[in-house]
């Protein structure tokens, strides 16, 4: 008998909205998460500590976890914690870096867990993956998907502009990976998940046809809708294929070679309009328009970085990710052609 259909394990609630983070307590019981709150609610610094406080009222039994950095030893140190208490799932409440601590630790003791985002600043808040730092490098540690995401609006506006502009660039940067997919398909052979592209290719355009800026609930609901399709995207696809391609490598070689440059997103913007740039895309015009539109860094001096230390980053990308094959493996420039081809892109998206 043919395979009719596929089982996809997906969010049970998503709920972005002023006013969402208010509905937790009544989503644990009703979703039969936990009926009596009895969880573990990991919060960074910053607005998870106010989240938190505010909820204490209505989840009584739920001890509280600090913790701080997006390491792997945080989230170790979160699991060793969890195993010395009875909890029916762990909440995560702050930004991204609190969320993957949170998503790991979870994974590890073999619980639920749930997001509570207050910034918005990468595709983290749904996907099955935990970006995390380990030995001075960032890594990417598969988990399971988060039971439920919950996005109050009211705090996601309150978070800095450069995380918001951060959270722009990575779910812009869909577009080109899903270039670099396509054309592993064409040259490799590559099995293409067209459910997963939709979904990704979806949320990033939605928010590429947005002219409306940072500081509205329109935009900020359309960033958070399309971050977290990136997310169920990742799980559709089995990796992180639809989201992650030449721009993430770039992203990832700038880390290792320049600790602390700028944030994720923003290494993601500009590796995905340089990706564009080499792919001869169509959409580059329109993807250095939106990103100018909302102040997201462009080219490598917008990151702080010189040409040099740039082109250094991009000889360096393919590296990062042996097993993918994107354009910059499909090109396999020697550092005289990277040169040129930095160059030239620095001069057109400055025109």
């Amino acid at each position: 008998m043919p395979l009719l259909a596929r089982m996809v394990g997906l969010p049970l609630s998503v709920d972005v909205r002023r006013g969402a983070v208010e509905s937790l307590a009544a989503l644990l019981a009703d979703r039969r998460i936990s009926a009596e709150g009895r969880v573990a609610i990991a919060v960074g610094p910053g607005q998870g500590e106010r989240v938190a406080a505010s909820l204490r009222p209505m989840l009584e039994r739920a001890e509280l976890f600090r913790v701080e950095g997006g390491t792997v030893a945080a989230a170790e140190g979160l699991a060793d914690e969890l195993q010395h208490g009875w909890y029916d799932a762990v909440v995560g409440i702050g930004g991204g870096r609190t969320i993957d601590v949170a998503k790991y630790a979870a994974s590890r003791s073999g619980l639920p867990m749930v997001t509570v985002a207050t910034s918005l600043a990468h595709d983290g808040l749904a996907s099955p993956v935990a970006s995390l730092e380990h030995r001075g490098r960032k890594g990417s540690y598969g988990v399971h998907m988060p039971l439920a995401v919950i996005v109050d609006v009211e705090f996601a506006l309150r978070c800095p502009v450069e995380q918001l502009r951060s959270g722009v660039g990575d779910a812009l940067s869909n577009l080109t990976a899903l270039a670099d997919w396509e054309l592993a398909g064409r040259e490799r052979n590559e099995q293409i998940d067209g459910l997963a592209v939709a979904l990704a290719r979806t949320g990033a355009e939605a928010l590429l046809r947005r002219t409306d800026g940072l500081d509205t609930e329109a935009f900020i609901v359309t960033l958070a809708e399309a971050l977290i399709l990136g997310g169920v995207a990742m799980a559709v696809a089995g990796s992180s294929r639809p989201c992650s391609g030449a721009c993430h490598e770039i992203a990832h070689a700038i880390d290792a070679l320049y600790p602390g440059t700028a944030s994720h997103g923003e290494e993601v913007a500009v590796g995905s309009l340089f990706a564009a740039h080499l792919h001869g895309s169509p959409a580059r015009a329109a993807l250095d328009a939106c990103l100018r539109r909302h102040g997201v860094p462009r080219t490598p001096q917008d990151l702080g970085l010189t040409e040099d230390e740039f082109v250094a980053a991009v000889a360096e990308a393919p590296a990062t990710r042996p097993d993918r094959y994107t354009v910059l493996e499909h090109l396999a420039m020697d550092e005289p052609r990277i040169r040129r081809e930095v160059a030239a892109f620095v001069e057109a998206v400055a025109a």
